[in-house]
C-alpha cells in the first residue's frame, strides 16, 4: 500500500490470479482459498464476486472489480457505493483490484455460459439464473484515464483505506502513458498495477483472442515498470506480474523485469488437478475444476486438493530462493535486469537489461530528456481519453 492506504498487506511473492466462481466449481474455489489459508498466500476473486466458498476457509482474498460489478452493483448492473462498501469491508478481503482488461480475452469481457450459471451464482452476481452474462468490454463507472485515478481514490475511501489497484492486459503503449499522465497530474497513485501477459488462457476465450491479443507479458511489464520509472513515480506503487508463471524461474523473471510479486492461475488450476481438456465453456470438464455439474464437482476432493495447492506454491517458492541464492541475491529487490540472459540468435546471448534498457528516471516527465522510441506514444497520451 501506498502513503494513502491505512490497511497495508504483506503478500506472498506467489499469488493465486483471479478465476470467478461460476468460471470454477465451488469445490474448486474452497479448495484453492483452503490450499491460500494453509500457505499464508493470497487469492484473487476474479471477477464473478464474492461467494461463500470464498470465505468458508479465511484464506486472504484479493477481491477483483470487472466491468460487471459483481458483488458491487445494483440490480441495473451499475456500481454501487453501498455494496462495495460491504464487500470491501469483510475482514477476509485484503486488497482490491479493478479489472481493466485480462491476457485471456483482452477488451472482450467475461463470459458465464448460461449452462453454468447456477441459481447460486446468480445469485451472487445478481443476475437472471439460467441466462449467459456477458461482462460488458469496459468500465461504466469511468472512461477516461483521469476518472480511473478518481475512481481508485473512491474505492480506497469507500473501503476503509484497503491497498486499490487495477489489471490490465496492455494493448497502445500510449494509452498506459495516459494513465501515468493522469497519475502525474492528479498527484494520486493506485497501490498496485497487475499487468496480464496477452499470451493469458482460459479454455472459455476465443482462440483469436487469446493466441493474437495483447502485448506479451515480459515485453509488457518491462514497459509498464520503464513507464511508471520515466514518469518519476515507480516508487509510488508495486508492479504484479500475471503470465504463465509456472516455475520459481518464472517469478525470478518477472522481478528481473520489474515486478515485486506474482500472480498464477493456470499453475493452480494444474495443482488442483487440471488436465486442460478445454470443456471450460461447455460445462463438462471431467476433473471437476470448471463446471457446475454437480455429479463431475464432486470428483474433485477438497481435503485432498487444498494440499496439493499448499505444496505446490511451497515447492515453488522454495525453488524461486534458491535460484536468489545461487546467484547471490539476498534479497528480492536487488533482483534485476542483468541477472538473466537469453539466446535471441543462434550465437548471440543477451542480458535482459541489453534487451530491455532501463528508462532513465523522470526522463518521460515534460522537459525531461525521454528515450527517442518513446516520443510518438507520448505525443498520442492523454489523461482525457483512452
Amino acid at each position: 500500500g501506498g502513503s494513502k492506504c491505512k490497511q497495508p498487506y504483506a503478500a506472498s511473492v506467489l499469488n493465486i490470479s483471479a478465476m470467478s466462481f461460476g468460471s470454477l466449481s465451488g469445490n474448486a474455489v474452497e479448495a484453492l482459498n483452503a490450499g491460500a489459508k494453509i500457505g499464508g498466500f493470497a487469492h484473487n476473486t476474479g471477477e464473478g464476486g464474492i461467494s461463500p466458498h470464498h470465505t468458508k476457509n479465511g484464506g486472504d482474498l484479493i477481491w477483483q472489480v470487472g466491468t460487471g460489478y459483481f458483488g458491487a452493483r445494483d440490480e441495473a448492473g451499475n456500481f454501487s457505493d453501498e455494496a462495495f462498501s460491504k464487500n470491501a469491508a469483510r475482514p477476509e478481503v485484503k486488497m482490491i483490484e479493478i479489472k481493466l482488461s485480462q491476457g485471456a480475452k483482452p477488451g472482450h469481457g467475461g463470459i458465464l455460459p448460461a449452462k453454468k450459471n447456477t441459481p447460486e451464482i446468480a445469485a451472487i452476481r445478481l443476475v437472471k439464473p439460467g441466462t449467459t452474462v456477458f461482462s460488458p468490454p469496459f468500465h461504466s463507472a469511468f472512461s477516461t484515464p483521469l476518472e480511473l485515478i478518481k475512481f481508485v481514490e473512491k474505492l480506497r475511501v469507500l473501503s476503509g483505506g484497503k491497498p486499490i489497484g487495477f489489471k490490465l492486459c496492455i494493448g497502445k503503449k500510449s494509452e498506459f502513458l495516459g494513465i501515468c499522465k493522469a497519475m502525474v497530474q492528479l498527484n494520486s497513485f493506485p497501490d498496485f498495477i497487475t499487468i496480464d501477459g496477452g499470451e493469458g488462457g482460459t479454455g472459455a476465450a476465443p482462440p483469436e483472442f487469446s493466441n493474437f491479443v495483447g502485448m506479451p507479458f515480459l515485453d509488457a511489464l518491462a514497459f509498464a515498470d520503464d513507464a511508471l520509472r520515466g514518469f518519476g513515480i515507480r516508487n509510488q506503487m508495486r508492479i504484479i506480474g500475471s503470465g504463465k508463471v509456472l516455475t520459481g524461474f518464472h517469478i525470478l523473471r518477472a522481478m528481473a523485469l520489474g515486478a515485486d510479486t506474482c500472480n498464477s492461475a493456470r499453475a493452480m488450476m494444474m495443482a488442483l488437478g487440471c488436465i486442460q481438456a478445454l470443456e471450460c465453456n461447455r460445462n463438462t470438464c471431467p476433473t471437476g475444476v470448471a463446471t457446475q455439474d454437480p455429479v463431475l464437482v464432486n470428483g474433485l476432493v477438497i481435503d485432498d486438493k487444498k494440499v496439493r495447492v499448499a505444496n505446490f506454491h511451497k515447492h515453488t517458492v522454495d525453488s524461486f530462493v534458491e535460484l536468489m541464492a545461487a546467484a547471490g541475491i539476498a534479497s528480492t529487490d536487488k533482483i534485476n535486469r542483468s541477472h538473466v540472459y537469453r539466446r535471441v540468435f543462434m550465437n548471440m546471448v543477451k542480458t535482459y537489461e541489453e534487451i530491455y534498457p532501463v528508462v532513465p528516471e523522470g526522463s518521460l516527465l515534460d522537459g525531461g530528456d525521454s528515450p527517442i522510441e518513446y516520443d510518438i506514444y507520448l505525443q498520442r497520451a492523454s489523461a482525457q481519453h483512452f
